[in-house]
C-alpha cells in the first residue's frame, strides 16, 4: 500500500465528521414534508445534498427509505446520515431587494395564515438553480417569530397573485383538507388569445404530467390522467384577445394554461403552451410576462374565524398593458 503523503494527512485533519443522528419526530412537526424538515434541521447543508441523501436512502424513517415528498408523523424515528464539514456551507444570503419585494407584498397576516401577492418571475420554493423562493425569503424575514411556515399550495414561477402560507401544522392540515375536498375557491384573471364568443366556457379534461423537451416536465391532456375542471368567464375583449375571469375546481399543475391551450385560446405570453407568433406580437406590444394572475381565494371557517375572501389586485405591469391596448367590446 502506498505511503500516505503528509499533505493527504493534513487534508484529512481538516475534514470533520458528524456522527449518525437519530431524531424522534415531535407531534407538532407531523405533516411536514421530509425534505422541508431536513432543510430546516440542517440549515447549513445545501438542498442538493439533502435531495441526494433521500435518493440514496441515507435518510430513514423507522428504518425504511422515504422519498422527498414523504410527510413525517409524530413519534417516528428519523435517521440523519453522517455529514462532513465539506458538505456544509455558510448559508447563502438573498439580495436585499428580494426580501423587500416579498415583505411589501404580504397582504394578510394572522396567527395561522400568511398571504403573499407573489410577484411574477419568482419561484415559490427554492430548488435546482434557484436558492431562494417565496418560502425561504419569508423564513428569513420572520426568523424571530415562533412560526412554522409551510406552503399550502403552489403557483407557477411566471404566475403572480395569491399564495397561502400556513404558520402552524394544524392550520396547514386544515388547508390541505379543504383543497382535497374542493372547499377553497380560487379565481384568476387571464388574457387569452382570440375573441371568445361564449360568455362562459367550461373545460373538463383529464391532465397528466409527462417528461418532454429535454427532460422538462410538462402537463398535457391525457385520457389516462386526472380529471380537471376550469371555468373561463369572458369579461371583455382587449384588441384581438379576451380578458377572462378563471375559476378552477381542481388544482392540477399548469391546469389553466393547458386547458386554455386545449380550446385554442392559450394564455397570453405563455412560452410553454402558447403560440409563438401570438407571443411575439404581444412582446412587441409591451407584454413581458405570462398574463395570469391569482386574484382571489375564499377560505372556509376555521375555529372562531368565519369564511373569508382574500384579494390581490392585478399586477401593475398587467394593468398598464391593458390600459394601453384596451378596446371596447
Amino acid at each position: 500500500t502506498p505511503a500516505m503523503k503528509s499533505n493527504d494527512i493534513e487534508s484529512n485533519r481538516q475534514i470533520s465528521y458528524d456522527p449518525v443522528k437519530y431524531v424522534q419526530i415531535s407531534a407538532d412537526q407531523a405533516g411536514r414534508r421530509i425534505d422541508n424538515y431536513l432543510s430546516s434541521a440542517l440549515h447549513d447543508v445545501p438542498r442538493q445534498r439533502i435531495y441526494q441523501m433521500l435518493r440514496r436512502g441515507e435518510v430513514r424513517i423507522d428504518g425504511k427509505r422515504v422519498k422527498q415528498g414523504y410527510r413525517i408523523q409524530g413519534g417516528e424515528r428519523l435517521r440523519i446520515p453522517p455529514l462532513t464539514s465539506r458538505e456544509k456551507m455558510l448559508p447563502e444570503q438573498p439580495r436585499q431587494y428580494l426580501l423587500d419585494m416579498i415583505e411589501k407584498n404580504i397582504v394578510y397576516d394572522d396567527d395561522n395564515l400568511l398571504v403573499v401577492n407573489k410577484p411574477s418571475g419568482i419561484v415559490v420554493h427554492g430548488g435546482t438553480g434557484r436558492s431562494f423562493g417565496v418560502i425561504e425569503l419569508l423564513r428569513i424575514l420572520l426568523k424571530d417569530e415562533q412560526a412554522t411556515l409551510q406552503l399550502a399550495h403552489r403557483l407557477d414561477r411566471e404566475t403572480s397573485g395569491i399564495l397561502l402560507i400556513a404558520k402552524n401544522m394544524p392550520y396547514l392540515a386544515f388547508l390541505h383538507d379543504c383543497f382535497k375536498h374542493r372547499q377553497i375557491r380560487k379565481n384568476y384573471k387571464a388574457l387569452l388569445k382570440g375573441r371568445i364568443e361564449q360568455k362562459v366556457v367550461r373545460v373538463n379534461k383529464t391532465l397528466s404530467r409527462n417528461k418532454v423537451r429535454g427532460g422538462e416536465r410538462l402537463t398535457s391532456v391525457d385520457s389516462a390522467g386526472k380529471l380537471a375542471e376550469t371555468i373561463f368567464s369572458r369579461v371583455k375583449y382587449i384588441d384581438d384577445s379576451t380578458f377572462v375571469d378563471v375559476e378552477i375546481k381542481t388544482g392540477r399543475t399548469h391546469q389553466i394554461r393547458v386547458h386554455a391551450a386545449s380550446i385554442n385560446h392559450p394564455v397570453a405570453a405563455d412560452n410553454k403552451y402558447g403560440m409563438k407568433a401570438y407571443n411575439k406580437i404581444l412582446r412587441k406590444a409591451g407584454l413581458k410576462r405570462l398574463f395570469l394572475h391569482a386574484e382571489s381565494i375564499t377560505i372556509p371557517a376555521y375555529n372562531d374565524k368565519k369564511l373569508f375572501t382574500i384579494k390581490a389586485p392585478l399586477a401593475e405591469d398587467l394593468k398598464q398593458f391593458m390600459q394601453r391596448y384596451e378596446s371596447t367590446e
